[in-house]
């Protein structure tokens, strides 16, 4: 009986050493077992082309940390996402525009995650380039060739015998920059008129080929974030947002990307048709991979925002996100 009992005793032991090996002597070993879940799934993106560009560096390092988590992006305009986010075509759209009433009422749920602006673009090689350095372009003239549909020649606009006719682009797609722009003149995109090009690149591809064009695009597709200048052969025109006829060195910020952020950030660049960026999923976000993304982009995603070409929200709008995001509703 003595000896059954000391063969037990034994095993007992053997078992605790062997448990102490695997837990008690290696607490790092079992924190990471604890904390190693592997974020795993899908997340299908469509809309603005706005936002397109920081959205595929958000995935790019997003999928680094989390191998096993895939991300499908395509731009087709924020109409066109938020159709697709809807109709549960996607998991989320990139809107570069206010969320409307009736999307909201079809299940629209939105954070923001970002900021930037639309702004009117010609080519460099313009033919009245050095009066428009000179005194800028009013708000109220750019609502007239935008939304007059009628053929102004660069000569009428600033007083002098030019006679090449002003060629106007806008966007063919249903998007947040012709809704943002329509918007800086108390209109709707449907309002707008010119030669309707699709998508933002198209738009700065017949600028860039046209010396008399004239349109408009988000800032990121005017300036190139490595050099921080404005793409070859595109020029921003200047606003005179104080309508003195003269372009004002507050008013003239737009040499490189980083004083047009800040004019953005402090609002001296007009809102519209500067504005927030948003993210659409249809409800709020139940996937753990969605609810990752998404608290990432607002925490670690933030430093990528200013090298990307666009603005930071202010701390308090990012904390108002994260509130959203982590609220029971």
């Amino acid at each position: 009986m003595n000896k059954v009992l000391i063969q037990l005793n034994v095993l007992l032991l053997v078992s605790v050493i062997l448990l102490c090996e695997t837990s008690c002597t290696n607490p790092t070993t079992q924190k990471q077992n604890t904390d190693s879940t592997t974020l795993k799934g899908n997340i299908s993106i469509s809309g603005a082309f706005a936002l397109y560009p920081m959205v595929v560096t958000w995935a790019e390092v997003f999928q680094k940390e989390h191998p096993d988590v895939k991300i499908d992006i395509s731009a087709g305009g924020a109409g066109k996402g938020m159709t697709d986010v809807l109709k549960g075509m996607v998991d989320i759209a990139m809107v570069s525009r206010e969320v409307k009433q009736e999307e909201i009422q079809q299940g629209a749920w939105y954070i923001a995650v970002a900021k930037d602006a639309v702004l009117p673009v010609i080519n460099t090689a313009n033919p009245v380039m050095e009066e428009i350095n000179k005194k800028g372009i009013r708000k109220s003239q750019l609502e007239e060739l935008f939304t007059k549909n009628q053929l102004i020649t660069w000569g009428k606009l600033y007083n002098s015998n030019i006679q090449s006719v002003i060629n106007i682009y806008t966007r063919a797609d249903a998007c947040g920059a012709g809704e943002m722009w329509a918007k800086y003149f108390g209109k709707k995109q449907e309002d707008l008129s010119g030669i309707g090009v699709y998508g933002d690149p198209g738009v700065a591809d017949a600028v860039k080929k046209d010396i008399n064009g004239l349109g408009y695009n988000n800032v990121i597709y005017a300036y190139d974030v490595k050099s921080r200048k404005p793409y070859p052969n595109m020029a921003v025109i200047p606003i005179d947002l104080n309508n003195n006829g003269i372009l004002d060195a507050s008013e003239n910020f737009y040499q490189n990307l980083d004083s047009v952020e800040n004019a953005i950030r402090t609002g001296r660049y007009p809102s519209p048709p500067a504005r927030e960026l948003y993210l659409v999923t249809k409800g709020k976000p139940s996937n753990p991979v969605i609810y990752a993304f998404y608290q990432w982009i607002l925490t670690e995603g933030q430093k990528y925002i200013n090298e990307g070409g666009y603005v930071k929200l202010t701390d308090e709008n990012i904390h108002e996100q994260l509130e959203k995001l982590n609220r029971n509703e």
